[in-house]
């Protein structure tokens, strides 16, 4: 099944940009799903199971190495938001 996902990423860091534009890489590096950043979210389309591994990992790895972070995300099952 496809999934969209509509995820922001919330540091709790006073300079928070660095975080964000990191875990955004990561995500990048992922060639089996579509990502597609905007000034205030990250899409993530793909096969549901996909894209749900990736987050698991990468959210994980997130809170690893920057401490805490709040994730507010939309799943949109079954619909495609990129082209």
């Amino acid at each position: 099944m496809l999934v969209s996902v509509d995820i922001s990423l919330y540091p709790n860091a006073e300079d928070f940009i660095p975080p964000i534009k990191a875990f955004i890489a990561q995500l990048n590096q992922y060639d089996d799903v579509q990502i597609e950043t905007f000034p205030t979210s990250t899409v993530i389309q793909g096969d549901f199971d996909r894209v749900m591994d990736i987050l698991k990992v990468e959210m994980k790895a997130y809170r690893e190495t920057h401490g805490m972070g709040i994730f507010v995300t939309k799943f949109l099952p079954a619909y495609q938001a990129l082209d």
